[in-house]
Order: structure tokens, then sequence, then C-alpha cells
């Protein structure tokens, strides 16, 4: 069935009058804060502890805004007779958020979960150059970072949960094993010692 003349126009007055009949709230920023949603991209955290100078996120950045400075430690071996083992530890990670473009692949590329997207959007700033913000600045909006959201009921455990469980599961079996020898153990005692003292009775 061909389309009314005028039908498109008719939608729209009435889309038009619809709008034009309902109240318009404006929100008084910044007395009220807006409500985000949940997977905003406002600023990039960093949670340095997790961070290992691997540099992928600064060599993925396509804008090379990511700037990342450490130097070599050298730990003591463990144990007598080890080597001695080297690792970077992190001296400056800063993000310059006026070429940052906000693409999110610092934070996919991280091998160790040590950026993360934050809300926080109120970081304007009068000069250009200070919108290069070090890692003291990057750590305070890792404590933004909301809580990530719940598994549906019928997704897969994460495997990393799995291989832990696993690992928990065969420590416990040990313990367990070790547990019941070390009983064995002494109720072999307990009746070895106990056949010397009916041995010394007799004799």
């Amino acid at each position: 069935m061909p389309p009314i003349p005028g039908s498109g126009l008719a939608k729209g007055l009435a889309v038009t009058l619809r709008t034009m009949t309902r109240r318009t709230v404006t929100a008084q920023y910044p007395d009220a804060q807006p409500e985000l949603p949940p997977r905003s991209r406002g600023v990039i955290g960093l949670f340095e502890e997790n961070c290992t100078v691997c540099m992928l996120c600064a060599r993925e950045c396509p804008d090379w805004c990511i700037y990342i400075d450490s130097h070599k430690e050298t730990s003591p071996p463990a144990a007598p007779g080890g080597r001695e083992r080297s690792r970077n530890v992190l001296d400056r990670f800063a993000i310059d958020f006026s070429l940052c473009m906000y693409c999110g692949i610092c934070i996919e590329v991280c091998p160790f979960d040590a950026l993360f997207w934050s809300p926080e959007f109120e970081y304007a700033e009068t000069d250009i150059r200070d919108l290069t913000h070090e890692r003291d600045k990057l750590r305070d909006w890792m404590w933004t970072v909301p809580e990530p959201p719940a598994l549906d009921p019928g997704a897969e455990e994460p495997k990393e949960l799995a291989a832990a469980r696993k690992t928990a599961e065969k420590l416990d079996a040990q313990r367990a094993q070790e547990a019941q020898r070390a009983q064995e153990e002494q109720a072999e005692q307990a009746a070895q010692a106990e056949q010397q003292r009916d041995q010394e009775g007799q004799a």
C-alpha cells in the first residue's frame, strides 16, 4: 500500500507538538551533578601496584600521549645459591589529556589491569600545559572508578577464578593427605610403643 501523501509531515508535527507540551527540566550544574552512565569515559585512573612498566600502553597509544620512565632494581636471591632477580620500578607515569582522544586502547591492551576508566570529568585547566597529569593525580582518580557490574547468572566463571579454585582444591587435598598421613604415623608409633611395653612386661 503506498504511503498517504503528507503522512511524514504529520508525524513530524505530532512529535513537535508532544515535545512542546512537555515541561523542560534544566539541571543546575555544578550545583546538581549529572547522573552519568556506568560506562562513562571521563579520565584514566592508574592502579600503580599492578603496573610492571611493560610499556605496552605507551607503544599502542595512537596519540603518543603516555609518558613512562622507570629504572631497574636488583633483588637478592630468595634462597642461597639462587640468582639475583631484576625488576622494573616505575618512576613516572603521565598522560597528556590535551592529546588523548579517549579511545581506550591503553586500557584494553594493559595485561595487568593497571588502567581503568573513571567517570571523573571535572579537570579543566586554564593552561593547556596543566593537562598533563602525573601518576599521583591518576592514582587519585583510581578511587573514583565504579565497581564492575555483576556477571549474568548464566555466565561462565572467569578463567582466573576457576584456576584459583583448582589450585585451592589441590592444596586442600594435599593438606588433608598430609594430616591423614600424620595421624597414621602417630597411630603406628602409639601401637609400636604399646607393643614395646607389652614385651618389656612379659620379660
